[in-house]
C-alpha cells in the first residue's frame, strides 16, 4: 500500500531559509546589482554592464593583492598542518595533563582578532617588545615597520601562533577516535611508530585534514583585522591582502561599483579553491 508523504515537516525548515535569504541572499544580490550599475548617489545609478568586472580584472592592485593573498594562504598551510599534526601526537592522551594540554592549546583561539594585532603590534617592537628587542639582542636588524620581509613574516607567524591549535585540536579528537585495537594489532606486529603514524593513524586523520585545510584556507584567505592591526597593510603594500584592498576601495574611496565586483571575483575565488582542494583530496581518498 502506498503511503501519502506527509510534507509538513518542511515547515520546520522554513524558518532556515527565511533566515539565509535576508542574512546571505539579499546581500548577495544586492551586491550584484551594484557591480554592473556606476552609482553617484541615491537614486542616481547607471547601468555599465561588465565593465567593472573587466577593468578589476585588469587592474595590478587584484593581481598584486592575488599573489600575496595565494603566497601567505600556501605558507599558513604548509606549516600549521604538518605543525598541528606533530602537536597532536605529542600531546597526552589521559589524565589531567591532556585536561591542561587541551585548555591551554584552545587559550589562543578565544582571543578577539584585534586583540591578537594589538599583542602581536606590542611583541615585535624593539623597544618593549620580547620578541623583537629579543631578536636585535641576537644582531638581528628586526623591525616590522620598515622591513617588508619582516612585517609579512610577523604576520605570518602571529596567524600561525593564533590558528595552529585549531589543527592540533582537530588533529587530536581525530587521534582519540581511533580504535585501541588498531595500535594494539601494530604492538603485536612491532611496527615503528614511523609505521603506526603511516598506516594507522594518518589514514584516519583524512577526513579530519580534510575540515582542516578548507577552514585554514577560507580563513587566512580572507584575513584582515589581524595585519590591519598589526602593520595597515605595510610598509608599502607588502601585508595588503585582498581584503584590505576591498575595504579600501568600498569606504575609503567609496567606489561601490568596482567594490561589488572586486567582492564577487573574491568570493567565486574562494569557492572554486576551495572546491578545487575538497574535490583533489576526495579523489585521491578514493584511489587508495
Amino acid at each position: 500500500m502506498n503511503k501519502i508523504a506527509d510534507n509538513r515537516a518542511w515547515w520546520l525548515v522554513l524558518p532556515v531559509f527565511i533566515l539565509v535569504a535576508f542574512s546571505a541572499l539579499i546581500p548577495l544580490m544586492t551586491v550584484v546589482n551594484y557591480s554592473v550599475q556606476d552609482i553617484f548617489g541615491p537614486g542616481s545609478a547607471y547601468f555599465v554592464g561588465t565593465e567593472w568586472f573587466e577593468e578589476v580584472l585588469g587592474s595590478d592592485r587584484l593581481q598584486d593583492s592575488l599573489g600575496r593573498q595565494f603566497l601567505f594562504s600556501g605558507a599558513v598551510l604548509a606549516i600549521q598542518i604538518p605543525l598541528g599534526i606533530g602537536i597532536a601526537l605529542m600531546m597526552p592522551t589521559t589524565g589531567k595533563r591532556a585536561s591542561l594540554c587541551l585548555i591551554l592549546l584552545a587559550i589562543p583561539l578565544l582571543i578577539p582578532w584585534n586583540v591578537v594585532g594589538t599583542i602581536w603590534q606590542i611583541f615585535g617592537r624593539g623597544d618593549i617588545g620580547l620578541f623583537g628587542w629579543g631578536l636585535n639582542q641576537l644582531g638581528m636588524d628586526y623591525n616590522y615597520t620598515s622591513s617588508t620581509v619582516d612585517a609579512w613574516l610577523t604576520v605570518l607567524l602571529m596567524d600561525v601562533w593564533h590558528w595552529t591549535p585549531l589543527v592540533a585540536l582537530l588533529c587530536y579528537s581525530g587521534l582519540r577516535a581511533i580504535p585501541e585495537a588498531f595500535y594494539q594489532a601494530a604492538e603485536i606486529d612491532r611496527a615503528s611508530n614511523w609505521a603506526i603514524f603511516r598506516y594507522i593513524q594518518l589514514p584516519r586523520l583524512k577526513s579530519v585534514l580534510v575540515i582542516a585545510v578548507l577552514l585554514r584556507f577560507m580563513d587566512s584567505f580572507m584575513i584582515y583585522t589581524e595585519p590591519f592591526v598589526l602593520t595597515g597593510g605595510g610598509p608599502g603594500s607588502s601585508t595588503t591582502f585582498l581584503s584590505q584592498t576591498l575595504t579600501t576601495m568600498a569606504i575609503g574611496q567609496f567606489d561601490i561599483g568596482r567594490a561589488a565586483a572586486f567582492s564577487l571575483i573574491y568570493f567565486l575565488i574562494v569557492l572554486l579553491v576551495s572546491w578545487l582542494f575538497f574535490t583533489a583530496i576526495t579523489h585521491l581518498d578514493r584511489q587508495k
